[in-house]
């Protein structure tokens, strides 16, 4: 009787025990409420703020010379294009020249120069001819649709198409480009573009038929356009330059004295 009692207990201590071994075996189901919050899997503390984002650092420079540029329009901000206009005239007088017809595609000289000299670009010549092509449609677009609505008139009386420069745009375009492709491998051939730019945005105002806050201005869109191009651009990046693949390839800007200034492509298959 003892014997069946002890037995009894035993089967019931052991049945008691049942639902806390079952649990203790049964794996700990994941919380999904929030699965989807983070789906990219970086932490809140690795993600980039917007300061330090491509985005920001690409149009601060533009931003603040175009910014600039409009607030000295006309005899506005704290050294109008009045004022600058003044100045200029009593250093150069009436000297004027057209070299800044053609300067403005200098900073183009250097790719081919450079390539030639066996410096490799940034990218390939085909990706580098795509990026060159988009930036002139960005800059030319943008530069045309400004100047149509902005209305300003010229110094020299010619127009009112005078806001921002697009000779100064075009300079500070190609000088961009070429500080991309070429500053890792060596921070002058940026200096020595920007530097011819900077000629251009110089000899346009000497001649008459720009204000200081076109200049500025268009140094801004230039620059923009070109930063706006390599942002967008998604061509293949990293590939090895010659055009491997399609064959040898190559974008420069040309001048005849029959036809004027121009871009040249050519292409040698493989």
């Amino acid at each position: 009787m003892m014997l069946r009692s002890i037995l009894s207990v035993s089967l019931l201590a052991q049945l008691a025990l049942l639902p806390q071994l079952a649990a203790a075996q049964t794996p700990t189901t994941a919380d999904t409420t929030h699965k989807y919050q983070n789906p990219t899997g970086v932490s809140a503390a690795g993600k980039k703020s917007f300061f330090k984002s491509k985005g920001f650092r690409a149009s601060i420079v533009p931003a603040v010379l175009i910014g600039y540029g409009a607030s000295t329009i006309y005899g506005s901000g704290l050294y109008s294009s009045y004022d600058a206009k003044r100045d200029i005239r009593r250093t150069f007088g009436t000297y004027r020249n057209h070299i800044d017809d053609y300067l403005q595609w200098a900073p183009y000289l250097e790719i081919p120069g450079v390539l030639l000299a066996g410096v490799d670009s940034r990218n390939d010549r085909l990706n580098l001819a795509l990026v060159v092509a988009k930036s002139e449609l960005i800059m030319l677009g943008s530069v045309y649709i400004v100047k149509t609505l902005s209305q300003i008139q010229r110094p020299d009386s010619s127009n009112h198409l005078s806001f921002p420069s697009g000779h100064t745009a075009q300079a500070f375009l190609a000088a961009s480009i070429v500080h991309a492709e070429f500053r890792d491998k060596s921070q002058w051939y940026g200096v020595g573009a920007y530097a011819l730019a900077t000629s251009v945005a110089a000899f346009r105002m000497i001649n008459n038929k720009h204000w200081e806050s076109d200049v500025v201005a268009g140094a801004g869109f230039g620059i923009l356009s070109a930063h706006v191009a390599y942002l967008s651009h998604r061509n293949r990046w990293g590939r090895k330059p010659g055009g491997r693949g399609i064959g040898d390839t190559s974008f420069v800007p040309m001048w005849s004295p029959a036809g004027g200034t121009g871009l040249c492509f050519t292409w040698r298959p493989k």
